[in-house]
């Protein structure tokens, strides 16, 4: 079985997290969306809230699981069995340190990243940007995944 994981702090998980996924599932027969326990971030929403929100995206689909860790991404990776790290890239900017990160975490263990890049329509939204829309009282259902309210 060929398992990645999908890492992020997903605060929230938007439409482009969610094609990234769905893109993905055509390369693994299961990814589990791993969501990062980062004390240095400060969230919008719980651990909790974002499990939920995740959940209802992919409620269908038997192949996605959810799990928080608090870790090295790529010890996660390890704890579940996870031979790959999914990622999305959104532009050039994301690419130098997102390469570090993967050449690090395969001389580490042989955990390798597969790196996908954010569908055109999705590339200008970031979870930063709907934290910003939401704390100003702005929708942003447009940038939510199917079925998935906040």
């Amino acid at each position: 079985m060929k398992r990645a994981i999908f890492p992020g702090t997903f605060d929230p998980f938007t439409i482009g997290h969610y094609s990234i996924v769905q893109r993905g599932l055509s390369l693994f027969d299961e990814i589990i969306i791993g969501i990062g326990v980062n004390p240095a971030k400060k969230t919008l929403f719980s651990i909790e809230k974002r499990v939920q929100i995740i959940q209802q995206a992919f409620e269908n689909d038997l192949r996605v699981k959810i799990q928080s860790y608090d870790s090295l991404t790529v010890d996660f990776a390890l704890l579940v069995n996870a031979g790959f790290v999914l990622r999305g890239l959104r532009s050039v900017g994301d690419f130098e340190y997102e390469r570090t990160i993967a050449d690090t975490n395969r001389k580490l263990t042989g955990v390798e990243t597969v790196i996908l890049f954010t569908e055109s329509e999705y590339s200008f939204i970031s979870s930063t940007v709907a934290r910003d829309l939401i704390s100003y009282g702005k929708d942003i259902s447009s940038f939510l995944p199917p079925n998935v309210t906040l």
